[in-house]
């Protein structure tokens, strides 16, 4: 590609971009950045139009990372983690754009009556990206490598639900679980779900997906070729991926506007009206359930106090921070997640900011001069801006917010899930699901700590029938239930659920709103292409 002169139009929107972020023109970039050079020659002369082109080197600027980065496929945490994962491996089942679970790897997923097995058919002639077939002892390894109690994956909670694994061929599987559960396909299509060889080594990693990996620098960047094996035809048509990472959220438009990535996930929201403006450039929006909690552990004090967290949810003029925090790109949230999940309860009153009662709240639990460190850190785009604006917001009813700002290593490292106070991001789910990963003794991110020792018994035994009920109406009603609970008495303040906004370059094709919420079309540049 050839560069731009400084008298072409994008000159004056980097130079204005410069001044408002800072002039941080490139700052926090990967220091292999440069090396990744110019776009694929000629791009830059032509829009992504008809039919799909074959090869080129697609450049991706992913927010976060640091030098925790994995390509570990069952362990993925931050977004860096969460992209290159997508690309190398996959789970037996998924979920589309529209947000409908369809098979993956699985030819079919089929409950018995009782619900309390699961028989899965593998696709044939699947490979790995080292030319072997993808076997029924290869499914029975991955999930036993997620439950490993030693390094147990994201899945270790909700996958602790089965009891043993039988293999009926080389391509048929019996899950039998320890507990009739009706969302267990759910289960198996979740991202970090991946199938891998039964002698899996994540210093040589190999799986379904359609790149392989090339070569990795936690913190920096990893490349990834064409997966020759893959199982889908004619996809992908990239020769190559790199995904770069950027904590900073300056470097990465920069990057962006200066030709140096083809794709950046997360765009700063106030900069959207900015990148519109680029004829260079597309904007792609997607209307998720995605949601950016603030997270109160419910066993740490204050917040171990439920009229404290009352308080702090009261405090939140939700419509104020859609508007200045998403720049509008968003809609309100009450307080819980899973808005997509047909026994959401979009009946319960809408939570309004209430400064006089979160005054009395505070007053009834003696904490009438409240003072809390919220850690924040730029892990996904309006993460500190809503701190910025919630400190702003719990001072009218005399609460001193302290805003510790932490760079994404460090948020995510050792003291990750133990902040009493912080923020986090969580892309669509339903809930069950979701309670199973993060709202749940045992649960690999139960940031909370939830659920608090009033509410233990009634939440669990109201769980667990929930997940082992077969019938639909029956089973959204007691999900509706365990939503009220969460509503009067849970450790998330959650307010809104954020558009997924991110940008590309107008010679890249093949992306798609995608309502699941990950940035980019779910980060699976399979169907990506170059013009």
């Amino acid at each position: 590609m050839s560069r731009e002169s400084r008298s072409a139009p994008g000159f004056a929107r980097r130079r204005f971009l410069g001044t408002m972020m800072g002039g941080a023109a490139l700052v926090g970039a990967s220091p292999l950045l440069a090396a990744c050079g110019g776009a694929t020659p000629g791009a830059a002369d032509a829009a992504a139009s008809g039919p799909p082109k074959r090869g080129g080197t697609m450049r991706i600027g992913v927010a976060g990372g640091g030098a925790k980065d994995s390509v570990d496929p069952h362990t993925p945490a931050t977004n860096p983690d969460i992209a290159r994962v997508i690309n190398m491996y996959e789970p037996l089942a998924w979920r589309d754009e529209q947000y409908k679970l369809v098979m993956e790897l699985a030819e079919s997923i089929e409950p018995s009556k009782d619900v309390r097995t699961w028989t899965v058919r593998l696709r044939k002639g699947i490979r790995f990206s080292d030319g072997r077939a993808v076997t029924a002892d290869d499914v029975i390894g991955s999930i036993k490598r997620m439950v490993n109690p030693k390094s147990p994956g994201n899945a270790s909670a909700y996958m602790a639900v089965v009891d043993h694994m039988t293999k009926r061929d080389t391509r048929t599987v019996e899950f039998h679980l320890k507990t009739p559960n009706a969302i267990f396909d759910d289960y198996l299509g979740q991202y970090s779900d991946g199938i891998v060889p039964v002698d899996f080594d994540v210093k040589h990693p190999v799986g379904t997906g359609a790149f392989r990996l090339d070569s990795f620098t936690p913190g920096q960047q990893s490349t990834h070729s064409r997966n020759p094996y893959y199982w889908r035809e004619g996809e992908p048509y990239l020769d190559k991926i790199q995904i770069i990472d950027f904590p900073d959220d300056n470097a990465r438009v920069n990057a962006m506007l200066s030709n140096q990535v083809d794709a950046i996930d997360n765009v700063p929201l106030p900069l959207v009206k900015v990148l519109k403006t680029d004829p260079r450039l597309r904007v792609l929006t997607s209307e998720t359930g995605t949601w950016l909690p603030f997270t109160m552990r419910v066993d740490k004090a204050p917040f171990d106090d439920v009229r404290v967290r009352q308080a702090m949810r009261l405090v939140v003029d939700r419509d104020q921070m859609v508007r200045q925090v998403l720049s509008g790109q968003g809609r309100v949230a009450n307080d819980l997640y899973a808005p997509y999940d047909p026994g959401f309860d979009h009946d319960l009153p809408q939570r309004k900011q209430n400064i006089a009662e979160a005054k009395r709240l505070l007053a009834a639990a003696g904490k009438s001069d409240l003072t809390v460190e919220l850690v924040t850190s730029p892990i996904q785009a309006g993460i500190v801006e809503a701190a910025q604006v919630y400190a702003k917001q719990a001072a009218e009813a005399g609460i001193t917010v302290k805003i510790r700002k932490v760079d994404t290593s460090t948020f995510f490292g050792d003291d990750y899930l133990s902040w009493d106070f912080a923020q986090d991001f969580w892309y669509t789910r339903n809930y069950l699901p979701q309670v199973s990963t993060g709202s749940i003794k045992g649960g690999a991110y139960n940031e909370t700590h939830w659920p608090s020792r009033q509410d233990d018994k009634a939440f669990m035994g109201l769980f667990n029938e929930a997940i082992s009920t077969i019938d639909e109406n029956t089973r959204n009603a007691l999900i509706k239930r365990l939503q009220k609970i969460e509503y009067d008495d849970g450790g998330y303040i959650i307010w809104g659920y954020p558009n997924q906004v991110d940008a590309y370059t107008r010679y890249v094709g093949g992306l798609l709103p995608d309502r699941q919420g990950i940035p980019l079309n779910s980060y699976r540049f399979r169907k990506a292409w170059l013009a």
